[in-house]
């Protein structure tokens, strides 16, 4: 039996994407789900192109426990990785998946996160602030966003010329490169000591 992973989206999808390549030739892992909260999420297109089945969930469904358990049992769904998800996870999602989501966030948390830190906001307050480097951080999803615990961060440098897309391109492929890796190594742990 296949451990059932379900990707949480709300926009174009690269990392949902990279994480379905990633993880078709598993024995072990299977990207058997991807849920939006947004109906035009060209997530959804690639998911479906990867025939990888697919959900909606805007807010009233997302906060809807009879509408998204039942959902996540549908497809037997043992692990949640939200991949440029926006909404918070409703505490119930977060009650039935005990440290079973994790979260990739496009800055080096603590910094650059919280209400408002998402896509190129983060990157733009990044650059505003003169960092002299940038990066993922892959995290446990709590109650409150942005703070669970840390699993792994990946950091590059940035020079004073880099503009918001430079920064923004620089992180991009350290998810590309680096968040699937970080996710079966998670599942493993996750399932190895289940």
């Amino acid at each position: 039996m296949k451990i059932n992973i379900a990707i949480f989206v709300s926009g174009s999808g690269t990392n949902c994407e990279n994480l379905i390549h990633y993880f078709a030739d598993s024995d072990r892992f299977r990207c058997a789900l991807v849920v939006s909260n947004k109906a035009d999420a060209y997530a959804l297109v690639r998911a479906e192109q990867l025939g990888v089945p697919t959900a909606l969930a805007p807010k009233p469904q997302l906060n809807d426990a009879d509408y998204m358990l039942p959902l996540l049992r549908e497809h037997a769904i043992d692990f949640i990785v939200l991949a440029g998800f926006l909404p918070l996870v409703p505490n119930f999602i977060l009650d039935a998946f005990p440290r079973r989501i994790i979260n990739i966030h496009p800055a080096l948390l603590p910094k650059y996160g919280g209400k408002g830190m998402w896509g190129h906001h983060v990157h733009e307050a990044v650059k505003a602030a003169g960092e002299t480097e940038t990066g993922m951080t892959v995290h446990y999803v709590t109650p409150l966003c942005d703070s669970g615990e840390i699993i792994a961060q990946f950091r590059t440098a940035l020079s004073p010329t880099d503009t918001a897309d430079d920064i923004a391109e620089k992180e991009r492929r350290l998810e590309m490169e680096h968040f699937p890796k970080v996710v079966e190594q998670v599942l493993n742990d996750t399932f190895d000591n289940a």
